[in-house]
């Protein structure tokens, strides 16, 4: 039966609002079939934009070209069929075929400069602005290292804006990254920190920016602004979408170059698949050539340090320079064979002039051992308000001023405000107390970055807390929080042994067995089920914890992890809290795809897409879905991948 112009719509509508990802790929091209099989006409176009959208930001810019030529050859044919929203989806995609083209060695000069002229063309004989155009002239002469790129830029930054330019982050982001490469430091800076003072954000700004004025802060001998600057880099980087290879691999020079290098090489490790693939091949030459600068600052100082990067046949820092070095260039030759210019051995040949900095970072919220020790001296002293002289009083200062650092987000001085309070509470044998303020602390220190400080004081935190009293179920949020700084650590045992005894903690009162709980039986059954609850809850939270650093361990732990990740969802379920149990079975279906357990990696993986339905997660669904998807595809099950891709748009 053939759909109505209306039910087409809503279907590519669904496929549309899916995140980015195998999934919205797949049920994209499924919906360019229906649309050529069955029609409607007017849907068409819809569908081959959409299509190219998701192939554009899935990081397959080369698999889009066809259906973008394919839209604009149906846009020749039956200019009738198009709406103006495909009309301005059609002139939008110009914009990203003719931005990435050039990010593909394979993809001849000739065919992007037709590209580029077919760009003008469309886009003057349309009415539109000539921002856009002129930007993308700007970029592609920038790309190869053209003679005429400062004319061009010129001519860019001239151009009035329309409704075909980048957005307002984005806009200055570039002009400031041009301005700094040709070396206009002081007008990047500029740009960058008017932009930022404007609020202006979007999927990879102001975390681009960021990272670019840190290095900038850096070079200048600036290494406090360069910290500040970076801690609002990595913040951002955060929430950002795409690869973000530029942004990630200045973080990487950066910490490099300011003396960090431990810190460094644990940034490198989280970003590792980015050495082998990124989201195009300009973008992986660009991380590469980063990687290539920073550890050239780290040589020959720090050549024999370890390093083990998943996949990347190196054991130290030497080893590492010389395959990053290798890779970039081969792909250098093959950007300058295409464009006839050396630009990108030229780039390649800088990095590896690349030195460390004349000042070192100081990226220490807690000095490690400070967090690793017992704080039993007395607090940094705080004047109390006037008329307040009782030790009571000087306590409630000591918090307020904690808790207002905190609020304000000076992290730093928060940590260490709060770490005063632990003081104090050592002083006086408050236990519980010390522990919980030494949890603020070190979650302070591990939001500014400083996993070092945070992990050397959460375990202090811990064992303070549980020696003082603090029950099992209020002790498991500050664990939870402790694993990921632990993990980057290398720690992650340290969690485990504090997951396992606090498992044995918590029985549920209600279960066959159990001892009950004499509190409970006083105040009644409804007590006692909350107290039930409460520990179900925290063993589910423990458990989930666990296989996800059992994961991050890899090798034999794995099986252990995607067996703790099923007892995390069912303990989710069973306090009906949808949403985490769907997260643990995704978690657990991955885990169990990566295995080669297929059937238990499908039902874990249909149980996320159906927890996160009910819980009204579209953007975890999309994920889960395309992680069932590749692995039904993997399996031959492709009648099942197709029905999961139509369940997305119904």
């Amino acid at each position: 039966m053939t759909r109505s112009l209306d039910e087409a719509n809503r279907e590519i509508s669904r496929v549309r609002a899916l995140p980015y990802g195998a999934a919205r790929t797949q049920a994209a091209e499924q919906q360019v079939r229906l649309s050529e099989a069955e029609g409607p006409d007017g849907a068409r176009a819809f569908a081959l934009l959409v299509l190219v959208e998701s192939l554009v930001w899935g990081g397959e810019v080369d698999r889009a070209y066809l259906p973008f030529t394919q839209a604009v050859r149906w846009y020749e044919q039956h200019p009738e069929h198009l709406d103006e929203q495909d009309v301005q989806g059609l002139f939008w995609s110009f914009k990203w075929m003719v931005g990435h083209l050039s990010d593909f060695p394979n993809v001849p000069a000739e065919q992007i400069d037709a590209t580029v002229e077919d760009m003008e063309r469309r886009y003057a004989v349309a009415g539109l602005g000539r921002d856009a155009v002129a930007y993308e002239k700007f970029s592609w002469a920038r790309s190869r290292g053209a003679a005429d790129v400062d004319a061009l830029y010129e001519e860019w930054v001239r151009t009035p804006r329309d409704d075909y330019s980048q957005c307002e982050a984005c806009d200055p982001g570039d002009r400031a990254g041009y301005l700094a490469e040709r070396g206009d430091v002081p007008e990047a800076v500029r740009l960058i920190e008017q932009t930022l003072d404007s609020g202006e954000t979007c999927a990879t700004e102001p975390a681009d920016m960021l990272s670019t004025l840190a290095l900038l802060h850096l070079d200048a001998g600036r290494p406090q602004d360069a910290v500040a600057v970076h801690r609002r880099a990595v913040a951002a980087l955060a929430g950002s979408q795409s690869d973000m290879a530029g942004a990630r691999g200045r973080r990487f020079v950066l910490l490099a170059r300011g003396g960090q290098p431990t810190r460094a090489l644990r940034a490198l490790a989280s970003d590792a698949t980015l050495l082998l693939r990124a989201d195009t091949p300009h973008d992986r030459f660009g991380f590469l050539a980063f990687v290539v600068a920073g550890t050239a600052a780290l040589l020959p100082e720090h050549a024999g340090t370890p390093v083990a990067l998943a996949d990347i046949p190196v054991t130290d820092v030497a080893g590492l320079h010389a395959w990053a070095d290798a890779q970039a260039a081969e792909l250098a030759r093959a950007f300058d064979e295409r464009n006839g210019t050396d630009r990108f051995a030229q780039h390649l040949a800088r990095a590896r002039t690349t030195r460390p900095a004349d000042v070192r970072l100081d990226l220490e919220v807690i000095p490690v051992a400070e967090g690793a020790a017992s704080t039993s001296g007395a607090p940094t002293h705080v004047v109390a308000p006037a008329g307040t002289s009782d030790e009571d009083a000087l306590e409630e200062t000591l918090v307020a001023r904690a808790e207002r650092l905190t609020t304000a987000g000076d992290l730093v001085a928060a940590a260490a405000a709060w770490l005063a309070v632990a003081g104090e509470a050592d002083v006086e044998g408050r236990l519980a107390d010390a522990g919980l303020a030494r949890a603020e602390a070190a979650r302070c220190a591990q939001e500014a970055g400083d996993d070092d400080g945070a992990a050397a004081t959460y375990p202090d935190a811990v064992a303070r807390m549980r020696a003082g009293g603090v029950a099992a179920p209020d002790v498991v949020p500050v664990v939870v929080a402790w694993a990921p700084v632990a993990v980057t650590t290398g720690t992650g045992q340290a969690v485990l042994d504090a997951i396992d005894g606090l498992l044995d903690e918590l029985t549920d009162a209600s279960a066959p067995g159990a001892s009950a709980d004499p509190a409970a039986l006083a105040a009644g059954a409804d007590l006692d089920e909350r107290l039930s609850y409460a520990r179900r809850r925290a063993r589910a939270d423990l458990h989930d914890t666990a296989a996800r650093v059992l994961a991050s361990m890899g090798g034999d732990r794995v099986a252990d992890a995607a067996r703790r990740a099923s007892k995390a969802a069912e303990g989710y379920a069973g306090v009906d809290a949808v949403n985490d149990a769907a997260h643990a079975f995704w978690l657990a279906g991955r885990l169990h795809g990566g295995l080669g357990q297929v059937d238990d990696a499908v039902w874990n993986l249909e149980s996320a897409v159906e927890g996160f339905t009910m819980a009204r997660q579209r953007e975890p669904r999309g994920e889960a879905a395309s992680a069932l998807v590749d692995v039904l595809r993997a399996a031959g099950r492709d009648e099942q991948a197709d029905e999961v891709l139509r369940s997305l748009t119904r």
